[in-house]
């Protein structure tokens, strides 16, 4: 059960929180590591060195086998020369982990449960911003919430001129309800649910790492 309120943070009523999404022992091992995962496909896993094969010149051979007192070298362009190649160097790959579904919304049930039980979890009854945006008034939402720190706003495809008025505020991540994962829930200090947003036993589709 959680409070219910309007964008002037007064009282609607109340709301049940479904048990099973935000009423479970959190599992941090699975938070852990799905949220590694989640942060291990964000890297680009664009480095790459060139290999002595790769490296401009260096086909000729830079002088004879013998007779000169030097050791012996078959191309400028070995590892041990400077401007040579790389030897065993980064090259191009994906950090991608495989997260199987159910995993990653134990994670996220786990994430949305740890703040529920810190009274971190804030619903409102819908945003009223009208037609025109404002960010005034979404600060001013916030201050009337009493909430303080870094907040999650969710928000349904329907809520534009809400996330016209949030963008701007540098302490609130906005996402859709479809994207919650459990990453971005752990990371901020409120969660804030709309009515049409707020996950019931069948909890919006966290966005698995690719």
């Amino acid at each position: 059960m959680a409070d219910l309120k309007n964008p002037a943070g007064k009282s609607a009523g109340s709301v049940d929180l479904d048990q099973s999404v935000f009423g479970i022992e959190p599992n941090v091992s699975v938070m852990a590591q799905v949220v590694t995962a989640q942060l291990a496909a964000r890297r680009a896993g664009t480095q790459s060195t060139k290999t002595r094969s790769e490296v401009r010149g260096g086909g000729a051979k830079p002088w004879a086998q013998k007779g000169t007192g030097r050791a012996r070298a078959g191309s400028s362009r070995s590892p041990i020369w400077t401007g040579g190649g790389v030897a065993l160097g980064p090259k191009p790959r994906s950090y991608a982990q495989r997260t199987p579904k159910k995993m990653v919304k134990l994670a996220l049930r786990s994430a949305l449960s740890d703040r529920a039980a810190d009274d971190k979890v804030v619903v409102i009854d819908a945003w009223d911003f009208g037609d025109t945006p404002s960010t005034k008034a979404a600060k001013t939402a916030l201050a009337a919430l009493d909430l303080q720190g870094r907040i999650l706003v969710v928000l349904s495809p329907d809520d534009a001129v809400a996330a016209r008025s949030f963008r701007n505020l540098g302490e609130v991540q906005l996402i859709l309800a479809g994207e919650l994962n459990a990453h971005d829930v752990l990371v901020n200090d409120y969660i804030v649910f709309t009515q049409a947003t707020l996950p019931t036993s069948a909890p919006a589709r966290a966005e698995e790492s690719k």
